[in-house]
């Protein structure tokens, strides 16, 4: 029987103060980041337990105000129109600092503490993204650098965003649309991975919706005719576009999962749900491949003798990287260092590495990767900032190297210490990161002006989720509609 260890202490009221004794900006952050280390730790791990989803991370949110208020943030939360999201600010003036705190879990996949596949299906979610690491490793970041900006009397004001729903709810689409990041100069974040690099990477534009299909029910073998299947509607959809894949640039990702297609072989389903993801380099191949797809939901309905509507979830750009803004985070990376394990570490992930596919030596945790461009494969909602403010970010070896995201091993390894000092990593870098862009007018000057240059004098923001408001219930299961 697999055990599930707790993590039930919450956070001190009090953080310890950084060292009397004189230091420099980046050695006073490395201080506080690492004395408090076992409290960020304990909070991240708390938001593992919760493994809230999209747009329901109540208690995960209010873990993370409270510990900012605490040390003094003026906080506001459910902004744009989400209950779970805030902003926190502390400081006055310029240059305003923002940083990104994700905390929302991955539905259908669970896992225990274990380096062995342990489902906990009671749970219904997990952190399989690490975005429990995410949130208290920014906050973590955010609460060192306001301990020296507050001792060394330097002006500015630190903002850190709560972005709820990064996984498929595009909580950040919303801030951005509504002029949160209007008066920001810059932006950092991170994320959990299975390596340590602060290389600029680009990421897929990406577009969603739900299409749901109304049909009329009836006793599928004693009155077929009159029925009109709603699941038909469905596959018909899928079959065409399907057919679409030749016919869209390669570099395209079409993606559907069925949410709901009926109940009972002999019932007529009268109502069926697809959920469907495009996905391209651009925002505007994104916009008219959708369109596509729109029109082959269309014909199916219209063949099936169906009706169909739509509803977008939500809509990415993709990542604008800053590379003045990288060049810093990954000199900073440098000397903060990768995560090195103890044995007790070491013998987890030994146990881990054969589970993988693309298994890595263990020592490549203890790493900084080579700057270098780099493509993604997935999306962000991260993307939608850096196209309205310079933005750079980190990731780091949270979990075995090797290890895919939204998979258990990686709930696995975010679950236990090894996801903690990859967290402490990323904290560290940031705060250092963040001391620069308060101190070094020059660097926040150039990566504006290279922001400007690569989004264009004539770029205007227009978000692909539409006028849509958030999707607040996009994790809710599907069927009550109709």
């Amino acid at each position: 029987m697999k055990t599930r260890f707790l993590h039930t202490t919450l956070l001190p009221a009090l953080l310890l103060p950084l060292p009397a004794s004189p230091q420099s900006p980046h050695d006073a952050v490395l201080a506080h980041v690492e004395a408090n280390a076992a409290a960020y730790s304990t909070a991240a791990q708390r938001i593992w337990e919760l493994a809230e989803v999209g747009y329901q991370e109540v208690e995960s949110s209010a873990l993370l105000q409270a510990h900012l208020a605490d040390a003094g943030f003026r906080v506001e939360a459910g902004v744009a129109g989400m209950p779970t999201a805030f902003i926190a600010n502390w400081g006055e003036g310029a240059p305003v600092i923002g940083i990104l705190a994700e905390f929302d879990a991955l539905p259908g996949i669970t896992q225990d503490r274990s380096p062995e596949r342990a489902p906990l299906p009671e749970m219904g979610a997990g952190h399989a993204c690490g975005h429990h690491l995410f949130g208290a490793g920014s906050v973590a970041a955010a609460l060192a650098v306001k301990d020296w900006l507050a001792s060394s009397g330097t002006p500015g004001t630190i903002r850190v965003y709560g972005t709820p729903a990064e996984e498929g709810g595009a909580g950040k689409v919303y801030m951005v649309r509504g002029g949160l990041f209007d008066d920001v100069d810059a932006v950092l974040h991170w994320h959990p991975g299975g390596s340590n690099d602060a290389s600029p990477s680009t990421s897929l534009a990406n577009k969603s919706a739900k299409f749901r299909f109304h049909g009329i029910s009836a006793h599928a073998a004693g009155a077929p005719e009159q029925g009109r299947s709603a699941l038909d509607g469905v596959e018909a959809m899928n079959h065409m576009v399907n057919m679409l894949r030749e016919h869209v640039p390669q570099e395209s990702r079409i993606h559907y999962v069925i949410t709901a297609g009926g109940h009972a072989p002999n019932v007529i389903p009268d109502f069926a749900e697809v959920y469907y993801y495009v996905r391209n380099p651009e925002t505007e191949l994104v916009r008219s491949i959708f369109e596509r797809v729109v029109k082959a939901a269309e014909g199916a309905a219209l063949g099936t003798g169906t009706r169909v509507e739509y509803e977008v979830i939500h809509g990415l750009f993709p990542m604008l990287s800053n590379e003045v803004l990288q060049r810093r985070v990954h000199a900073n990376l440098e000397r903060v260092g990768g995560v090195v394990y103890d044995d007790a570490e070491r013998a987890f992930a030994e146990l881990i590495q054969p589970t993988l596919a693309n298994a890595r030596a263990l020592e490549s945790a203890a790493e900084v990767q080579p700057y270098m461009p780099r493509k993604g494969g997935g999306s962000t909602d991260v993307a939608d900032v850096s196209w309205v403010v310079p933005t750079a970010g980190v990731r780091t070896a949270t979990w075995v190297p090797g290890t895919p995201a939204h998979s258990w091993q990686a709930i696995a390894a975010g679950g236990m210490s090894i996801g903690n000092k990859g967290m402490i990593v990323a904290a560290k870098t940031l705060a250092m990161t963040m001391v620069d862009l308060f101190t070094d007018g020059e660097l926040l000057a150039t990566a504006t002006a290279e922001y400007r240059e690569k989004a264009g004098a004539d770029f205007e923001y227009v978000s692909l989720v539409g006028d849509r408001e958030p999707p607040l219930d996009y994790r809710r299961p599907a069927g009550g509609r109709r």
